[in-house]
């Protein structure tokens, strides 16, 4: 697998943080698979975790999720925040969507314990939309792509604490997504240790479904 890094490793120009099989996937998903490093400053990075923590701190960890793609984890949907996150969440609005569009009005909020991890899976277009962000808080982890119909090809993502991922259309509906367990995370020939992960990620709502209307939060990363 791309994990064990006996693969061929092709990165674009500059950002070390994405890897593929092959220069036709990368410019197939090079805008719909996004990653920017260093998105969050370190203060920024603990205001949202010391935000979220008295919340996530009352739930405990679970090992089934409703359509099994995640293991060792605990989510909530938010809201509410302080100002300071609100301008943090702005910035995503502004990085990720476009002007003017509308957004499910609560952030999923995603706890994977150190030894958790996410299943290769799709996300219902009943669920959210065309476009997905999401804030990596605490630890690195490495996220891969595979083409549902042809899965020789491949593009990973590494998300290190801070960064932001941003995945749209294609790479939301051709591929799976994962992140990968603790034992697999390589990118490359590169170990990347697994800790407690957090993401913070905002969701456009599915066309048939209004901003304001309720959803089970799907599995996203």
């Amino acid at each position: 697998m791309a994990g064990s890094g006996r693969l061929a490793l092709r990165t674009l120009p500059g950002q070390v943080w994405v890897r593929s099989s092959g220069p036709a996937v990368l410019s197939r998903l090079r805008d719909a698979a996004v990653v920017r490093p260093g998105f969050l400053t370190a203060a920024e990075e603990e205001t949202l975790s010391r935000e979220l923590e008295p919340d996530l701190r009352r739930r405990r960890y679970e090992y089934d999720h409703w359509d099994a793609a995640i293991h060792g984890f605990r989510e909530t949907e938010k809201s509410r925040w302080s100002e300071a996150s609100r301008a943090i969440l702005q910035r995503v609005r502004e990085a990720a969507f476009d002007p003017g569009q509308a957004l499910l009005p609560r952030v999923h909020v995603l706890d994977l314990e150190p030894r958790g991890y996410i299943k290769p899976h799709v996300d219902s277009i009943k669920f959210c939309g065309a476009t997905i962000a999401g804030l990596s808080l605490l630890s690195s982890s490495v996220m891969r792509l595979v083409h549902t119909q042809e899965p020789a090809d491949w593009l990973e993502l590494l998300l290190e604490p801070g960064s932001l991922y941003i995945l749209r259309g294609p790479a939301r509906y051709d591929f799976s997504h994962e992140i990968l367990r603790d034992e697999d995370s390589f990118f490359g020939e590169r170990r990347i240790p697994r800790g407690r992960r957090i993401s913070v990620i905002c969701r456009s709502p599915p066309e048939e479904m209004g901003p304001e209307e309720p959803g089970q939060p799907p599995a996203v990363s």
